[in-house]
């Protein structure tokens, strides 16, 4: 089929769009207007596709568009900040799948393409069932479908047999082209299965970097397919988004001091008994955490994943104003893999109204707990946890984390005395300048409002 000139110009504008979307929301403050711009992109691209002469099924087209942008929409109005993290993974996962039935529909299509377009669409194939079924794996496990982690025996050596065989089929489909029937449901059931398997295992705190790299794959998947379709707008948008995803993925796991592969496929557990901790855990009462911070010059605070649970964050930022009235200079800091997808904390502080000047992140922020009076930590854990420093046997060993430990005074919001994702004690709540307010976030941090809406 012959494109237009006039389409394909449409398609590059569209492209551009999705560029210069993207570069928006590379910052909190213009990430609105990025997203708008990327929509207007997509709606550019949409529109010009049905000028394509001699196009078929554009009722159906229009149908599935109708059904698809309305339950978006819906979702989009009704869903809470604090389940952003399942939507972004189950819309991911969505775009992977597309990318995937385009490229069956060109397999069942039997048509003849060359080598290289032949590969391509394999391997977006491949890596987009991956990412459609991982997803979806991972919006059960954010939405509380999926309670736990599972973990078959002999993981590694299940998810290295599956991938070797997906990648053999690939294969065989790419030499024995146009490949049989058979062939290719065999090559899909093969890496849908192990989408499913490879993301079973992970669980919590690696969900913010799983959920980035599905992101990469979904983007790469679609630039591939877009190759194959002789779509430019597909390519460029996908191998973007692909780009910013994989360079995302990166940035995150360095946060963690894990390479890709050990989230992958090694599970976040302890190896050894740990170091000794000394000390006891110290209880205090909300009163007590509001004058702390009353009266004191300078309050970081820490937010983690115990804030989204309770939705705190807008009592979170109602204690803060009462504070700053008060002449109480306070501040965010955030880790970067803070919470169950990327930014998620950002997000929830900017739902609340924290205005952007007040966030810091990890490199930003950590020279200055040594200067404040209080760290009040909100529901986190392994990421504020000084045994990352010295405990070699520790999986967290080398994270980098937010040096909460070092301010005067460090208040933990927490409800119980469970340990974090890694599963080891947080040295950091045994020591002498801890103290412990136990409770859901939210009711505690409206207790503490009300003590410090009674002090002078």
């Amino acid at each position: 089929m012959t494109i237009p000139h006039y389409v394909q110009g449409a398609w590059f504008v569209g492209a551009l769009l999705f560029i210069f979307g993207l570069k928006g929301m590379s910052s909190p403050a213009s990430a609105r207007k990025g997203i708008i711009i990327a929509g207007y992109g997509m709606l550019v691209a949409i529109a010009a596709t049905f000028l394509i002469p001699g196009l078929q099924n554009l009722g159906l087209m229009a149908l599935a568009l109708a059904i698809g942008g309305s339950a978006a929409w819906i979702s989009g109005q009704k869903v809470k900040m604090t389940d952003m993290p399942q939507m972004v993974a189950i819309y991911n996962g969505m775009g992977g799948g597309a990318a995937a039935a385009i490229a069956a529909i060109e397999f069942a299509k039997g048509d003849t393409h060359s080598l290289a377009t032949t590969v391509l669409a394999v391997i977006g194939a491949l890596i987009g069932a991956i990412s459609f079924t991982g997803s979806c794996v991972a919006w059960a496990k954010l939405q509380g479908v999926l309670k736990k982690a599972h973990r078959l025996p002999a993981q590694n050596a299940v998810n290295v047999v599956l991938a070797l065989i997906a990648i053999g089929l690939g294969g065989a489909m790419v030499f024995m082209a146009p490949a049989q029937p058979e062939l290719v449901l065999a090559f899909f059931a093969v890496s849908l299965v192990l989408g499913i398997i490879v993301t079973l295992p992970i669980g919590g705190a690696d969900m913010p970097v799983v959920i980035s790299l599905f992101n990469a794959f979904t983007g790469l998947a679609v630039g591939f397919e877009g190759y194959v379709l002789g779509n430019p707008s597909l390519i460029i948008a996908g191998i973007v988004v692909g780009a910013a995803g994989t360079l995302l993925t990166q940035l995150m796991a360095k946060a963690m001091n894990r390479p890709i592969s050990n989230i992958l496929f090694t599970p976040m557990v302890a190896s050894g008994p740990g170091e000794a901790i000394k000390g006891s855990m110290k209880e205090l009462s909300a009163l007590d955490a509001a004058a702390m911070m009353r009266y004191a010059s300078k309050v970081i605070i820490v937010p983690g994943y115990g804030m989204a649970v309770a939705h705190a964050q807008h009592k979170v930022w109602e204690m803060t104003s009462i504070l700053e009235e008060a002449g109480v200079e306070v501040k965010f800091a955030i880790h970067p893999v803070a919470g169950r997808m990327p930014g998620h904390m950002n997000v929830l502080l900017a739902e609340a109204g924290v205005p952007y000047d007040k966030i810091f992140d990890l490199e930003e922020i950590n020279g200055e707990f040594g200067q404040a009076d209080v760290a009040l930590i909100i529901g986190a854990n392994d990421v504020v946890n000084p045994s990352a420093r010295t405990d070699k046997t520790s999986p967290i060993y080398g994270m980098p984390i937010l040096d909460a430990d070092k301010a005067q005074n460090v208040i933990v919001i927490k409800r119980g005395k469970g340990t974090g994702y890694s599963g080891v004690e947080n040295a950091l709540f045994y020591t002498d300048n801890c103290r412990m307010l136990y409770g859901d976030a939210q009711p505690m941090a409206g207790e503490i409002i009300q003590h410090l809406k009674t002090m002078g």
